[in-house]
């Protein structure tokens, strides 16, 4: 898939370093080349949760049957 800048994509993959889950919604904020893309992942309040470097591989579009959800992250203390 050809990305473009501020695409909106899917996370294919748990990165539990950064506080993301599969499905997790994210936008494509630069692409670095065609195996990296910078993709910034936000909480619903509009934090920055992540900025992540990732490949395509990782992502995919989002498709008309897929579904917005909002889920708690976990805070330690």
């Amino acid at each position: 898939m050809n990305y473009k800048a501020l695409d909106v994509v899917v996370l294919e993959r748990d990165l539990l370093d950064n506080g993301l889950r599969k499905g997790d919604l994210g936008a494509i904020v630069e692409i670095l080349d065609s195996d990296h893309l910078e993709v910034e992942f936000v909480t619903a309040a509009g934090r920055t949760q992540a900025l992540v470097t990732l490949s395509p591989a990782d992502l995919r579009p989002i498709v008309e049957s897929d579904l917005v959800a909002v889920r708690s992250l976990r805070r330690s203390a």
